[in-house]
């Protein structure tokens, strides 16, 4: 993208307020905390920060790569980047925001609703190029815009709950191992087969089974199981006592009591380590977990299967995942707002060939968010190599949910309950009953009947 004279001439009249930090910025410091926001560096040039969190990495790379490219290719604005561990987000972005000291452009994951109302992000509409905004695919206008106006440009979206399974252990128990099982029947009847194929330590499934967990890797599930999700439409009460949620929570205490999954995790929900070691047959997680498997247990590629996580024995054509989503903002406060729109439209609103890297590198286990990436990823030399890419993005994100826009903590009551249920430490109506009045509470506190989406 062409950096433009108007650019230029903000750059040149924000060279009034420089102070010894934001020296530090131009040449690199990238301290969090320091933003650019009216500063500048060297003369005629306008300094941004960008921060992101610690991804993997190949990640963790090609975020490296993409600003180093930026800078390189013009001499108006600087991109200083700030890699920030992920156990340790939250607490600084915080930080910084409170302070009104928060970098210019950030990473940010799930809704943006929260954000939107607190007024933390810029609008993108004027700093975007209007037809790199509508170049966004349908799928991910819920993560991108409120209304008519765009808060947000996704880098990606990814299916948060995708079924992995190991063929080898599959045929050993005589269990058809080139397709998912379509319901839950399916899977627990292939369930019934494995397990006593399998050794000390193994079992037939990894699948979440705590509440953090539960509360969003299982919305998908939710919406399979009951046709909605844990809010009434005008956000006034709780829709979770049904026969929907009841059933839900029934299979997995049947995974549960019939020792089916571990009792102890043997590795996180996010991660693979439990099928790359093959300890177990069944691996739930998110898509990305593919790309651990191509990295680390690279011998394992050609024998792991991946398909939709099982259907309620009612669910139609209702998905079973949700869309979980990494994007970019702009901080509503940044004095660089112009230039950090440049920035971002460059990087990941702009040439397809930018970001096939990201994709290629990540195993194919993302979904570009722009038909036209999507085009270059799907045409490039290491695509043929990565059949589960179709899967992913043809078979599994189209029809997925958008993460949900209400507040974590009616989340978190629908995964306590699940966990509760499941471990049996509360019977399936108690757990629905404790999880009502939480999610009452929440809707109270937060005033949400006010805040319920129009649409």
């Amino acid at each position: 993208m062409r950096i433009t004279t108007r650019t230029r001439r903000t750059a040149i009249a924000a060279l009034g307020a420089l102070t010894v930090g934001s020296m530090l910025a131009a040449c690199g410091s990238g301290t969090p905390g320091e933003s650019a926001g009216g500063e500048g560096g060297e003369e005629g040039v306008t300094t941004i920060q960008f921060w992101h969190r610690t991804f993997t990495p190949v990640e963790n790379e090609w975020y490296e790569g993409i600003v180093k490219k930026f800078n390189e290719s013009q001499d108006e604005i600087k991109v200083v980047d700030t890699e920030v561990p992920a156990d340790a987000w939250d607490q600084k972005m915080k930080a910084a925001q409170a302070a009104g000291k928060a970098p210019d452009v950030y990473t940010h994951p799930g809704s943006i609703q929260d954000a939107v109302n607190a007024g933390q992000l810029h609008e993108l509409n004027g700093i975007v190029p209007e037809d790199a905004l509508a170049e966004i695919i349908d799928s991910a206008m819920p993560v991108s815009a409120v209304g008519d106006k765009y808060y947000a440009y996704p880098l990606l979206l990814e299916p948060q709950t995708v079924l992995f399974w190991n063929k080898d252990l599959l045929d050993a128990a005589d269990v058809d191992s080139e397709k998912a099982p379509e319901s839950w029947d399916d899977l627990l009847d292939a369930c019934a087969k494995i397990q006593p194929t399998l050794a000390d330590g193994q079992y037939c499934i990894s699948p979440a089974q705590d509440a953090v967990t539960f509360a969003w890797s299982s919305v998908g599930q939710q919406y399979n199981f009951a046709g909605h999700t844990a809010l009434s439409d005008d956000w006034t009460g709780p829709s979770i006592d049904d026969d929907g949620y009841r059933a839900l929570m029934a299979q997995y205490k049947e995974l549960w009591d019939k020792g089916y999954m571990p009792k102890q995790p043997l590795a996180a929900y996010v991660e693979g380590k439990d099928f790359g070691e093959e300890k177990v047959a069944f691996k739930v997680s998110g898509s990305w977990m593919m790309s651990e498997i191509g990295s680390d247990y690279p011998d394992l590629l050609s024998k792991t299967g991946i398909g939709a996580f099982p259907n309620s024995s009612d669910a139609g054509d209702r998905t079973a995942t949700t869309l979980g989503n990494f994007k970019w903002v702009v901080d509503a406060k940044s004095q660089n707002a112009e230039a950090a729109g440049e920035f971002l439209a460059w990087a990941i609103a702009g040439d397809p060939e930018n970001l096939v890297p990201f994709f290629v590198n990540t195993q194919f286990t993302k979904v570009p968010v722009r038909q036209s990436v999507q085009d270059a990823v799907a045409g490039s030399d290491e695509a043929a190599d990565a059949p589960w890419s179709s899967v992913i993005v043809d078979d599994i994100a189209p029809t997925a949910i958008p993460e949900p826009t209400y507040p974590w903590d009616v989340s978190l009551a629908v995964g306590t309950a699940m966990e509760s249920v499941m471990k049996g430490s509360a019977s399936v109506d108690d757990a629905i009953k404790t999880a009502n009045a939480a999610i009452q509470t929440v809707i109270e506190r937060d005033g949400l009947a006010d805040k319920a989406p129009k649409n």
